[in-house]
């Protein structure tokens, strides 16, 4: 066991350092836009990563403020009137999420659509490199942790781009381009395997270059460096002895009140549905297919939401941004996520300074790479080949939730899917083959009114002076429409010299027969 934690140590370690990068510009941004204070949005990551890492039982998913609950936050902080009442709320979400847990309710996280899970996938890569245009062109108006298609100042996804290219920072553009260089050339293995440069992550010598190049921008470049809006801003502690300053604590006064109940109850349903979503999109991920359980997995999200909740934190969900960044740095078990809460607690603490001076542009390298592992062109292709059934879910839940967000998106995409499971069962609870004249009628599982018209269209495919067998054995239901179409036909046997042999049936069919 030590032997194994020693060997995969090093992988987890690296793929930390990966997922911090990402999560610290993430949890900023998901707390400003959820109208919280900054460090909200830390401690959730903090608490996602250490707590929700050390109960959960997935070895890839990372956890931490979600930016699909952003409006419900912000919505929410309004309605209470305080966030401190707000908090509240939260830790009767995750009590209701612990209770979900312990119920076994994560079982409805085995019925999503495999097409609906991959769009989900590719669909965030997408929306990974789209929103990241902007950062990349130093147009930091909107904040990182953004995903939906309609955006607060009333712009959308793609006209954020339009104003990305006419309001340029041009010195984003060296600094995003070598970052990018950088972690293209580190996913070669020779790079990766190397003594030296191996032993840090891509992400890392990324993030350096980009402050190497901002602060060569302040001796030779002025007007080229990259100041305020531009670069990561995390709070700033004159002594570690101000950390209690940057607690809030829950306010219980309006337990007694229905708004109360209806807040923290939105936050426990939305965020066990994302969580269930993300962690079964991460364990398509992982290399090693392991499956989390997810019943376990709800009970880890109500303990991490309660703990959030208490000491002043945001909303805590597996986050699939993270967990794609994680499993693509090379993670091996659960630890990389504990650790990069570990890395988020004690760095900004400690060097928040050095931590602002990383330009928003070369984090946006990191997010493109990973974003396009989640959404490369082969993707499309070996889902289109798997069949119309298949793709057509797959891209309208790609479509759907580009031009709306994560949680509608998804919806959209189920009802699509559901849509082609029926189908597909439908159509294949009847079938009829014929060899040499010889008709052989199948009845498969469910027969229900639905499948009447299907029958009879197969029925009157037989014609006369044929031998029929109706085979019901794997039927396990036979509606009694279905039977009087078939007491109909055998009725009608004798006049068109049909000899016809029925087999497999727990009801009674023809009197005749």
């Amino acid at each position: 066991m030590n032997t194994l934690l020693g060997n995969n140590l090093k992988y987890d370690l690296k793929a930390s350092l990966v997922v911090f990068l990402v999560a610290l510009p993430l949890c900023l941004g998901i707390a400003i836009a959820s109208g919280a204070p900054p460090m909200s949005g830390l401690i959730a990551g903090i608490v996602g990563g250490i707590v929700v890492g050390a109960f959960s039982g997935s070895n890839v998913s990372v956890s931490g403020p979600a930016a699909g609950l952003t409006v419900i936050v912000l919505d929410s902080i309004s309605s209470m009137g305080t966030f401190p009442l707000f908090l509240a709320t939260l830790v009767i979400a995750g009590l209701m999420q612990l209770a979900l847990g312990i119920a076994k309710a994560g079982i409805i996280g085995y019925y999503f659509p495999h097409a609906v899970i991959k769009g989900m996938l590719t669909a965030i890569g997408l929306i990974l490199i789209l929103k990241q245009i902007p950062h990349a062109l130093g147009y930091d108006v909107d904040l990182m942790g953004d995903e939906a298609f309609l955006q607060t100042d009333d712009h959308n996804t793609f006209s954020e781009i339009w104003y990305a290219f006419k309001y340029l920072s041009v010195g984003a553009i060296p600094i995003v381009l070598v970052a990018m260089g950088i972690l293209i050339l580190f996913e070669k293995p020779k790079i990766q395997n190397h003594k030296i440069f191996g032993v840090v992550p891509g992400a890392l010598w990324a993030v350096l270059s980009g402050i190497a190049i901002n602060s060569l921008y302040g001796i030779w470049k002025p007007g080229w460096q990259l100041t305020g809006d531009h670069l990561v801003s995390i709070p700033v502690l004159d002594d570690l002895g101000q950390i209690g300053d940057l607690l809030t604590f829950p306010d219980f006064s309006m337990i007694g009140e229905s708004a109360f109940w209806i807040v923290a109850i939105t936050i426990a349903i939305i965020g066990s549905l994302e969580t269930l979503l993300s962690i079964d999109a991460a364990d398509k991920l992982d290399p090693q297919k392991r499956i989390t359980p997810p019943s376990k997995e709800l009970v880890a999200q109500g303990i991490g939401n309660s703990i959030s909740g208490l000491i002043g934190g945001l909303p805590v969900t597996a986050v699939i941004v993270r967990s794609s960044a994680n499993v693509a740095s090379g993670a091996k078990t659960k630890m990389s996520a504990i650790f990069h809460g570990i890395l988020l607690m004690i760095l900004v603490l400690t060097i928040p300074n050095i931590l602002n001076l990383i330009p928003l542009s070369c984090l946006a390298a990191v997010l493109f790479i990973v974003g396009y592992k989640l959404a490369k062109p082969s993707i499309f292709v070996s889902i289109y080949k798997n069949g119309w059934d298949q793709f057509i879910p797959f891209i309208v839940t790609v479509v759907a939730i580009l031009f709306t967000d994560l949680l509608v998106g998804i919806g959209i995409g189920m009802v699509f899917g559901i849509f082609f499971v029926v189908k597909t069962n439908f159509v294949r609870s009847v079938t009829l083959t014929e060899l040499n004249g010889n008709y052989l009628l199948q009845l498969q599982k469910d027969v229900s009114f639905l499948n009447k018209a299907l029958l009879m269209k197969n029925l009157e495919k037989i014609p006369s002076n044929s031998k029929v067998i109706i085979n019901a054995q794997k039927a396990q239901f036979i509606d009694h429409d279905i039977r009087e179409v078939i007491n109909d036909f055998i009725a009608s046997c004798p006049d068109r010299n049909i000899s016809i042999t029925i087999q497999g049936f727990k009801y009674k069919i023809h009197e005749n027969i």
